[in-house]
């Protein structure tokens, strides 16, 4: 049985405000930290003993990578630092508060915008400074650096890299983990569980818990399932499914008692 693990990077500031971050470098919360702290324990506690782990280059999901090889004194297994693992690039939407961005533009549009498999944001100028090809860590690379993208772009760049690089490893009996974002690795998701266009939108994955898949020789997943409590599992994955859900319940207003 060949067995892959994937995590999303712990709880980053972005995450707390509610922003779209994409390809800005933003790091962890404290929360982030214990997130990871907790990911590593899982993992130790289930006997994982990895061989070669991958990471994107943006310092949220470097940062949960080391927290966790530290925790599980795996700090000298190989680790490869990769752009091609980086979250979906948001475009011009990066930095912007979602629920201000819904407000002005609507729900139905931004759920298109975050969850559309085909869909892509409004692109980011190239005069802008927030344009990665300003960014010293992706010198080079040229016109493979994207403007904006969408899920179906993100899974393209992900899927060349598994095919080249991390599937070999897995073949070859490697015990790997994937550290990464969420939309790279739920593009990683779509492909290893055949989820079609349309529900790859339901998927969420939540921050600092890891996902162990159990997969067959064709590297398709036979069986998945989260380390953890399942109850804080459902509370991460609700948690990020509600950061552009509009709040249509009010708190009922407190009548006064009737003596």
């Amino acid at each position: 049985m060949k067995r892959l693990v994937l995590v999303r990077h712990g709880q980053s500031m972005w995450n707390l405000e509610n922003r779209f971050t994409g390809w800005t470098d933003v790091d962890l919360t404290d929360r982030g930290v214990e997130e990871a702290t907790e990911a590593a324990k899982l993992l130790k506690d289930a006997g994982f003993v990895f061989d070669q782990v991958y990471t994107s280059l943006l310092t949220r999901s470097i940062r949960t990578t080391w927290i966790i090889l530290d925790n599980m004194d795996l700090m000298w297994v190989p680790l490869e630092k990769t752009w091609v693992l980086n979250e979906r690039h948001y475009g011009a939407l990066q930095g912007m508060d979602k629920k201000e961005v819904m407000q002005n533009y609507g729900e139905e549009q931004v759920q298109q915008w975050r969850r559309g498999f085909e869909v892509r944001p409004p692109e980011l100028s190239k005069a802008d400074p927030r344009h990665p090809m300003y960014d010293v860590r992706y010198s080079g690379l040229g016109d493979r650096l994207p403007n904006t993208e969408s899920l179906h772009d993100t899974l393209d760049r992900v899927l060349e890299y598994w095919e080249s690089t991390i599937r070999p490893k897995i073949e070859a009996g490697k015990q790997v983990m994937i550290c990464a974002h969420g939309n790279s690795l739920r593009a990683l998701m779509k492909y290893i569980e055949n989820i079609s266009d349309e529900d790859i939108a339901k998927v969420n994955m939540p921050t600092g818990i890891p996902l162990v898949y159990e997969l067959d020789e064709t590297m398709h997943a036979q069986k998945r399932y989260y380390l953890g409590d399942k109850r804080k599992v459902e509370a991460g994955i609700n948690e990020v499914e509600s950061q552009t859900k509009q709040k249509v319940a009010k708190e009922k207003e407190k009548q006064p008692e009737v003596k």
